[in-house]
């Protein structure tokens, strides 16, 4: 009868280090660089060293896109701390939830956050301003005042949404890369068996 229970387990297992978790060590933050973030270190502290906000597996990965990629598209200075700090309350992994907040850089930033302060703007019925964005606190004092509303109604919005999608995303294909991993072995192990059945 533990057989149906134990074998999900099973599964996490035998993908340890599969293709899927080196794509994603390649492409997030290395550890070392975020502890010795002088912003972060400085409100974390211990905690950054935790071993599980390194764990790679369907739960912390997927949680931290939910949680990057929110935090990626809300205008504010200095992203990466709340990026931090939900990954540190929900156990999500710290890397990949900091590595999202990059979505919006120097070069996105502009593009991005017009259309999400459209988007809010269209939302409110309000025809919207032509103006330039820039994450900082010049900008946050002389402009933010004129266009909040419509801003942080169209990012929140659209970060949940994103949020959500990144979500659900990984959640399917981290699945399907395991039924596909475990497919896979089940022929390996087939293909031995008739090898050996036959004497070869």
């Amino acid at each position: 009868m533990a057989a149906p229970d134990s074998e999900p387990r099973r599964r996490t297992a035998v993908i340890q280090d599969s293709t899927l978790k080196k794509f994603i060590r390649r492409y997030t933050p290395e550890h070392r660089t975020i502890r010795e973030n002088r912003h972060l270190n400085r409100i974390f502290g211990r905690l950054l060293h935790d071993p599980h906000l390194l764990h790679l597996n369907r739960r912390s990965v997927s949680m931290a896109f939910l949680i990057g990629l929110f935090w990626a598209f809300v205008p504010m200075p200095f992203q990466m701390i709340p990026a931090a700090l939900f990954a540190i309350l929900l156990r999500a992994n710290l890397p990949i939830s900091i590595g999202l907040v990059w979505i919006s850089n120097p070069l996105t930033m502009p593009p991005l956050y017009y259309a999400c302060y459209v988007f809010g703007a269209w939302l409110l019925d309000t025809p919207p301003l032509d103006v330039e964005f820039t994450l900082t606190w010049e900008w946050f004092s002389n402009e933010l005042g004129a266009i909040w509303q419509p801003l942080y109604l169209g990012s929140i919005l659209v970060g949940l949404i994103a949020a959500v999608l990144g979500y659900a995303a990984v959640r399917l294909l981290w699945r399907l890369h395991i039924v596909r991993f475990v497919r896979r072995k089940k022929q390996e192990r087939a293909k031995r068996q008739r090898k050996a059945a036959s004497g070869e």
